[in-house]
């Protein structure tokens, strides 16, 4: 099994920045795509940004050139750099991830969330 947890959401003025975290653990031999995601109140579920393997990359049209992925296979984690904030950028950033655990299995697991909220 394995799990995965957010970290470094909060409130940001907008204009703002925020790194966001996301640290996978359990049982992992290999990791493949990992991703952000992102829901706003009333809304559906998006793809934010998604970062390969060997590390390319594909972003929203809604947030290219103001976010960033990046990931640290070593570690398993991947990263999120939101620069340029703004109101419609509110919403919970959940992570996912997906590769194949020691026992054989491939998985596909996702994060609980964390809230990113862009105010004045």
């Amino acid at each position: 099994q394995v799990q995965l947890v957010e970290s470094g959401g909060g409130l940001v003025q907008p204009g703002g920045s925020l790194r966001l975290s996301c640290a996978a653990s359990g049982s992992i031999r290999s990791m493949n795509d990992m991703a952000w995601y992102r829901q706003a109140p009333g809304k559906q579920r998006e793809l934010v940004a998604s970062i390969t393997s060997d590390g390319n990359t594909n972003y929203a049209d809604s947030v290219k050139g103001r976010f960033a992925i990046s990931r640290d296979n070593a570690k398993n984690t991947v990263f999120l750099q939101l620069n340029s904030l703004k109101p419609e950028d509110t919403a919970v950033y959940s992570c996912n991830a997906a590769g194949r655990s020691w026992a054989g299995f491939m998985f596909n697991s996702w994060g609980p969330g964390t809230q990113v909220t862009v105010s004045s």
